[in-house]
């Protein structure tokens, strides 16, 4: 199993940190080790001290269309209840076996009576009974500092407070059961553009 390379290359100067300062944006670019970029990263800034408060969110959907699942990737925060439609002409069964969430939604059409509630951070890892090839991630996030990357590999967190983050990234291309890499940030007033390498343990999509 390679090992995960995490780079993170200020492209703008930090201010020094001070009470009070301003809420800054923070961008970061993910790619691979050779500087691909990787679409679908999860980016996501934890304080180094405490927590910020995190509400569930609503109306989060994964649907199932021509036998897939869309989104393939979602970032909800803990708590978030999730509904699972199937807009296909055929039945699925999804199911996680996921720590962070195990369930089960044995083979239906339509929409499930009730909505699956992620309630631990972490990744859960989705699939479908009938069709090998279906595959989906949930990223449960226990910040409400978080993007996800754009084809250009771009992701921008707005309205980041002063102070010292954990900063972390997932890729699906990472490892299997691979947790997201980590590094820490010092975030003052000015807007702040990273960078950030994630080695993959194959081909990316």
């Amino acid at each position: 199993m390679p090992r995960r390379l995490l780079a993170f290359v200020p492209a703008l100067a930090l201010a020094a940190a001070c009470a009070g300062a301003a809420a800054a944006s923070v961008g970061v670019f993910v790619g691979d080790a050779t500087g691909r970029p990787l679409p679908d990263a999860v980016v996501m800034l934890e304080p180094a001290g405490g927590r910020l408060p995190v509400a569930p969110m609503a109306g989060v959907r994964i649907s199932q269309q021509k036998r897939q699942f869309a989104p393939q990737v979602s970032v909800v925060t803990v708590g978030t209840p999730v509904s699972f439609p199937n807009d296909d002409t055929v039945r699925h069964h999804v199911y996680s076996f996921s720590a962070v969430k195990t369930f089960e939604l044995k083979l239906y059409a339509g929409v499930p009576n009730a909505p699956v509630v992620f309630d631990k951070p972490g990744i859960a890892v989705l699939g479908c009974n009938i069709h090998d090839q279906m595959i989906a991630w949930v990223v449960v996030v226990d910040t409400p500092l978080f993007a996800r990357s754009a084809a250009s590999g771009q992701a921008r967190i707005e309205g980041v407070p002063a102070g010292s983050y954990q900063l972390r990234v997932w890729h699906s291309s990472m490892p299997e059961a691979a947790p997201p890499t980590s590094t820490t940030v010092s975030i003052g007033g000015t807007d702040l553009e990273l960078r950030a390498a994630v080695a993959t343990a194959g081909p990316t999509r």
